[in-house]
């Protein structure tokens, strides 16, 4: 039954919703055990023994093949990829160089500094990235100080949850791979949101991986899997890793449900998601020739878009009308501004049907 303008929308309800938040597609628990039933039956769930082997085993070598490295290794979490990685890097070196905006210096509590006994020194503050000039400078610093902290490992995390999403120039990261290849130091890309990244510049996620010795990817935010991650790199890097990931509380019994649903998750993404940020900006540009609303981009690329407002909007109105239409968007507690993330929800209705959606939101 089609439900009435008071009766409330959830974007799960339908498989014709447009969700404009988040980078994946929304689950629900009975589509996740649909899924598992499905990849069971075409392609057979093969048992790990504490994420090892098994059909964890064929995530990895998918994920290593797609970022072009030599081995992969599943990881419970991304805090946990990003840590081990630059613990792994840092050896006896106690510096590694993050963004002030990053994921990994903001949010896991000092895990690397508590647990690992590595200093953090965060570059560019309120910024999505470090320039060439704060990183040499930031080295020399370290080593040239009265006793000698040399840096370990460079991180840089493209897109920043923080900025918007907002990426780091290719320019910026291949200078800074660059130098850090000539002085010797780790670096590592947490390429949590890698896809989005590479549909928001179209430059390929192995060409992004192949300016770092390690990369981590979230399964679980756009890939389907309900978490998880992936650290990819060269052989003699990932080998015997997983000894540290069980050190760290990380060695799940089993791990073969969320590997499959990653497979899953990851067949065709790449060029869905693709598709969906192309499709994106043309309709972005067919709404922007309409009477008060305006789309607008980030600098450098995201696939997160700010949207403004001209004149009176009644936004709960707007939001209302077009939950109608099974297209959703959300306040944000500011009456004049919003914004839209595209994800692959937005292949799911014609650019003429969601023009015509805002057309009559803004009429209302």
């Amino acid at each position: 039954m089609e439900a009435g303008l008071s009766t409330p929308r959830k974007p799960t309800d339908s498989e014709i919703s447009v969700v404009f938040r988040g980078d994946g597609e929304p689950e629900t628990p009975g589509g996740v055990i649909r899924r598992l039933a499905e990849f069971e039956e075409k392609h057979g769930l093969e048992r790990d023994s504490y994420s090892l082997g098994g059909t964890v085993k064929r995530l990895e070598e998918r994920f290593a093949g797609m970022l072009g490295k030599e081995a992969a290794i599943f990881m419970p979490t991304g805090t946990l990829a990003n840590h081990l990685a630059i613990r792994r890097h840092c050896g006896l070196k106690p510096r590694a160089v993050v963004q002030e905006q990053s994921h990994l210096y903001n949010d896991t509590g000092d895990c690397v500094g508590r647990l690992s006994g590595i200093k953090l020194v965060p570059l560019a503050k309120d910024h999505p990235y470090f320039t060439i000039e704060e990183l040499k400078e930031a080295v020399h610093m370290s080593e040239a100080g009265r006793v000698a902290n040399p840096i370990g490992a460079v991180m840089i995390e493209s897109p920043v949850r923080r900025q918007r999403g907002r990426v780091a120039p290719f320019k910026v990261m291949e200078e800074v791979a660059s130098f850090c290849r000539e002085e010797g130091i780790g670096t590592h890309l947490d390429g949590a949101r890698l896809y989005m990244m590479s549909g928001a510049t179209r430059i390929r996620p192995q060409e992004y991986a192949s300016l770092y010795d390690t990369v981590y990817v979230s399964l679980y935010k756009y890939f389907g899997a309900t978490f998880g991650a992936i650290l990819v790199g060269e052989s003699d890097f990932v080998e015997d890793l997983y000894h540290e990931r069980r050190m760290f509380g990380g060695g799940l019994a089993s791990a073969c449900m969320q590997a499959a649903l990653a497979l899953d998750g990851s067949e065709g993404f790449e060029e869905r998601f693709n598709a969906a940020m192309e499709k994106g900006g043309d309709l972005f540009t067919r709404i922007n020739e309409l009477d008060g609303i305006h789309i607008g981009k980030y600098e450098d690329g995201s696939n997160i878009f700010p949207v403004e407002f001209g004149g009176q909007v009644d936004l709960d109105g707007f939001i209302s009308s077009l939950r109608q239409k099974w297209v959703f968007v959300f306040d944000e507690g500011d009456p004049r501004r919003l914004h839209l993330t595209v994800n692959t929800t937005l292949l799911r209705q014609s650019n003429d049907e969601l023009v015509e959606a805002f057309r009559d939101a803004l009429r209302r």
